[in-house]
């Protein structure tokens, strides 16, 4: 993984959780989400981003650049029995893939995910999903991730 000069990559920390909120915020924003209904889930982002980053069982990636953080991916780690494409149980969910509008078109979400992919062989996962937007599947699909079939349902009267 390469990046551009000026620019570094560093774990995430408890610390971070605010940051990593906030980026997870403007993400779905620029997706077409509600404002009004992100903003009500903010003090619940916050707090599990800092218990899963302390308990280890998400790993927070973040770029900085011109002293500051401007992009970040994060790997939600889910232990599933094996299937028919795997005998490994730790699989990997990629979330929170974020680079500031400002930032984008220098490959820096590439440099994430290729960081993100180099972890996950690290840590011996070969079955590595996410969610992609429209503007980020192409980045993905570059990478060799394919679609899938998901289905998805919302219960009604849930906790929001």
């Amino acid at each position: 993984m390469t990046l551009p000069a000026g620019f570094t990559l560093r774990p995430a920390t408890p610390a971070d959780a605010v940051l990593i909120q906030a980026q997870r915020t403007a993400m779905f924003v620029d997706m077409g989400s509600d404002p009004a209904r992100l903003a009500a889930v903010h003090d619940a982002g916050v707090a599990w981003h800092a218990r899963t980053l302390a308990a280890g069982t998400y790993t927070g990636l973040l770029i900085e650049g011109g002293g500051e953080v401007i992009a970040g991916a994060g790997i939600l780690w889910t232990d599933l029995p094996p299937n028919a494409d795997t005998t490994a149980t730790t699989r990997a969910y990629v979330l929170n893939v974020y680079v500031q509008p400002e930032h984008r078109g220098q490959r820096l979400a590439r440099a994430l995910m290729q960081a993100v992919l180099a972890e996950c062989r690290a840590r011996g996962v070969d079955i590595v999903t996410l969610t992609a937007s429209d503007a980020g599947r192409p980045t993905y699909e570059a990478l060799g991730f394919t679609s899938q079939a998901e289905l998805k349902l919302l219960i009604p009267g849930g906790p929001l």
